[in-house]
């Protein structure tokens, strides 16, 4: 196992472990990864901190595996599979949390932006080294990367692909939250405790919402907001009254 799984209490705690190669992602790691997601889904986590043994969270792509001997349809569905796992974590019912140190890069950036919160260590760097390695990104980014930085951003990330300090990360929109050095994982941690509080079903829907906003137009966004408050209106898991909140 090149991943590590733990549950306890609502948390799931998944960490990427290929330490010797900066946790470089190889199908392996891929194969792993999807599977713990889908274990955290199982167990009903309603928080999931996702991290990285060793001296990074990510460095990408492994460039010194020997290259696939892959069919075109091959290449597709091994592609396709690490998308997968942005997939997994936006249809994560519970929050993703990313806690990330050192690299994020390439398809390491793709898994942490692809989460819901980013937390990082001060050291940490950040970057698309896809086009100087004629490569290209595959993780959802072309849709996801704008909405957090702008067009024009994003293309000055994606086109040149230099690596971008944690607190400039935070700066420009790209991560949450800078950690001071070695903390990161605490951190998350402790917004995990927060968002472990909250009543389940709310926390839920407020990810949904925002997932079905930045994937629909005004006028879907605005109906899927009068349905979850609908829904969280009905529930017994917020505190605030339902007559208190039908008055309203």
């Amino acid at each position: 196992m090149v991943v590590d799984y733990e549950f306890a209490e609502g948390l799931a705690r998944i960490h990427l472990n290929r330490p010797a190669r900066l946790n470089a992602v190889v199908p392996p790691l891929v194969d792993d990864l999807l599977a713990a997601l889908d274990r955290a889904r199982a167990d009903g986590a309603q928080v999931v901190v996702l991290a990285g043994r060793g001296r990074a969270f990510c460095s990408g792509h492994d460039l010194k595996e020997p290259p696939a001997v892959e069919t075109v349809p091959q290449t597709r569905a091994r592609l396709e599979q690490i998308q997968d796992v942005t997939r997994r974590i936006r249809s994560h019912p519970g929050v993703v949390i990313a806690a990330v140190h050192g690299y994020a890069l390439g398809a390491g950036c793709e898994f942490a932006l692809a989460c819901d919160l980013v937390v990082a260590d001060e050291d940490a760097q950040f970057g698309f080294p896809e086009v100087s390695v004629g490569l290209s990104v595959t993780g959802g980014v072309s849709r996801l990367l704008p909405h957090l930085v702008g067009l024009a951003k994003s293309r000055e990330l994606l086109l040149f692909g230099e690596r971008v300090p944690a607190a400039e990360a935070a700066r420009i929109g790209l991560i949450s939250r800078v950690a001071p050095s070695g903390e990161h994982e605490e951190m998350a941690a402790e917004w995990a405790a927060k968002l472990l509080s909250r009543p389940p079903v709310a926390l839920q829907l407020a990810k949904r919402v925002l997932e079905l906003g930045l994937d629909s137009s005004l006028e879907l966004a605005l109906a899927a907001e009068v349905d979850h408050a609908l829904l969280t209106s009905l529930t017994s898991e917020n505190e605030l009254p339902r007559t208190e909140f039908a008055r309203d």
